[in-house]
C-alpha cells in the first residue's frame, strides 16, 4: 500500500532538488503540505506532489506553445 503521506526529503528525492528548494515550495504555498505531530515536520500529501507534478507539466508545455525556441526573459 502506497503511503498517503511523505517528508520533504522524500519530496526533494522525487524531484530531484535540494530539501531548502522542497521547503520553499511548501512555504510558498505552490505544492500544499501540512505540519504535524509535537515537533511540527512538513508532510505532503502524495496525490498533492502528483498535482504539483501534473500542473508543472501543464505550465511547461504551455511556456513551450509560447517560447518555441525555448528562450525567454524568464531564463
Amino acid at each position: 500500500m502506497a503511503k498517503r503521506f511523505i517528508q520533504l526529503a522524500e519530496v526533494a528525492e522525487i524531484l530531484d532538488i535540494s530539501s531548502a528548494q522542497a521547503y520553499a515550495l511548501v512555504r510558498s504555498g505552490d505544492l500544499p503540505a501540512i505540519k504535524v505531530g509535537g515537533r511540527g515536520q512538513w508532510r505532503v500529501e502524495s496525490t498533492q506532489l502528483e498535482d504539483y507534478i501534473q500542473r508543472m507539466y501543464a505550465d511547461t508545455r504551455a511556456f513551450v506553445a509560447t517560447h518555441p525556441l525555448g528562450s525567454s526573459a524568464d531564463d
